[in-house]
C-alpha cells in the first residue's frame, strides 16, 4: 500500500498532475511524499475523502501553493489549523464528517473560498472572521452543535446557500435579512421560537426550510410568496411534558387545570401589548359592527310605531 502510494504521489510530481485522488487509502497522516522537497506545485484539487487523517501540516500552503479545491470529507480532523488561512487560492473546502470542534480565525483569510462545508462535526461556534469570506457563495454547517451564528456572517456579500439544519439555534439572526443574494435558508430541525420579520423581503431568497422547530408558531408575511418548508412546526407539547401549575393553602394543595398555564414561559410567550390591543380593538369593532347589523333588521321587520318609540 505504501508503495503503491509513493508511486502514485512520484506519478503526480513527474506528470504536472492537477488532481490527485487519494481517497480511501486508510490514511492516518498526512503523506510525507506530498510535502518532499517543492511539494506539487501544479496541483489543484487535492481528495483526499475516507481516510483516518487527524490534523493538517502546517506548511500545506508552502508545498501546494496552487490548490484550489481541497476535500478531506470523512476523516477524524478535530481542529483546522492556522496554515489553512495561506491557501489563498483555495476556493472548495469540504472538512464535512470530522470531528471538528474549533475552526481557526484563520480561515477568514481564504479570500478566494467559494464553498465552504462543515456539516456532521462538533462545532459549538464559528469564528466572526467568517464574515471575512466575500467570496463565499455556499456554507454547510448543519448537523453540528451551534447556539448561534457568526456576528458578522450579513458581511459574506455573495452567499447564496446557508444550510444550518440540526442544530441548537434559537433564532435566527436579523442581520441575515440584509444578505443581497441570499437565495435559499435552511434551518430545519433547529429550536427557533420565531423568525425576523424582514426575512423574505429580499426578492433574492425564495426557499426558506424551518421544518421540525416545534417552538415556531408563525411565519413572517413576506414569506407567504415564497417556497417554505415548515412542517413540523409549533406541533403540541406532549402532555407528559407539561408541567402543573397548583397553589396551596396550609395543608391543602390544588393543581388547576391543563389549561391554565403560566404566563412568559419559552413555549408561549407573552403578547406584545400592542398586539393585544390591537386584537382586543378587533373584537370590540367587530362586535359593535354586528350589534349595528342586528339593529337595522330588527328595525325593518318592527312595526313603525315601535321603532319610532326606539328613536326616541
Amino acid at each position: 500500500m505504501a508503495s503503491e502510494l509513493c508511486k502514485t504521489i512520484s506519478e503526480a510530481k513527474l506528470e504536472r498532475h492537477k488532481n490527485l485522488f487519494l481517497n480511501y487509502r486508510n490514511l492516518h497522516h498526512f503523506p510525507l511524499e506530498l510535502l518532499k522537497d517543492e511539494g506539487l506545485q501544479y496541483l489543484e484539487r487535492l481528495y483526499m475523502k475516507r481516510n483516518s487523517l487527524t490534523t493538517l501540516p502546517e506548511n500545506l500552503a508552502q508545498k501546494l501553493p496552487n490548490l484550489v479545491e481541497l476535500y478531506l470529507h470523512s476523516n477524524n480532523i478535530v481542529v483546522v489549523p492556522e496554515a489553512i488561512g495561506s491557501l489563498v487560492k483555495l476556493q472548495f473546502l469540504d472538512l464535512s464528517d470530522n470531528a471538528l470542534e474549533i475552526v481557526c480565525p484563520e480561515i477568514g483569510r481564504l479570500r478566494s473560498l467559494r464553498h465552504l462545508r462543515l456539516a456532521n462535526n462538533q462545532l459549538k461556534y464559528l469564528p466572526a472572521e467568517v464574515g471575512d469570506l466575500r467570496e463565499l457563495q455556499t456554507l454547510d454547517i448543519s448537523t453540528n452543535h451551534l447556539i448561534t451564528l457568526p456576528e458578522r456572517l450579513h458581511m459574506c456579500l455573495s452567499l447564496q446557500y446557508l444550510t444550518a439544519d440540526r442544530n441548537h439555534l434559537w433564532c435566527v439572526p436579523r442581520h441575515l435579512c440584509q444578505l443581497p443574494s441570499l437565495n435559499e435558508l435552511s434551518m430545519a430541525g433547529n429550536r427557533l421560537a420565531f423568525l425576523p420579520l424582514d426575512l423574505g423581503r429580499s426578492r433574492e431568497l425564495q426557499y426558506v426550510y424551518v421544518d421540525n422547530n416545534v417552538y415556531l408558531k408563525g411565519l413572517p408575511s413576506y414569506l407567504y410568496n415564497k417556497v417554505i418548508g415548515c412542517s413540523g412546526c409549533g406541533s403540541p407539547v406532549q402532555k407528559s411534558e407539561v408541567k402543573l401549575l397548583s397553589f396551596s393553602s396550609g395543608q391543602l394543595t390544588v393543581f388547576l387545570p391543563a389549561e391554565v398555564k403560566s404566563i412568559g414561559t419559552h413555549l408561549d410567550p407573552v403578547l406584545p401589548l400592542q398586539e393585544m390591543a390591537m386584537r382586543t380593538l378587533h373584537n370590540t369593532y367587530c362586535g359593535f359592527l354586528k350589534g349595528r347589523r342586528v339593529l337595522a333588521l330588527w328595525r325593518t321587520a318592527a312595526p313603525p310605531n315601535v321603532c319610532r318609540l326606539l328613536t326616541c
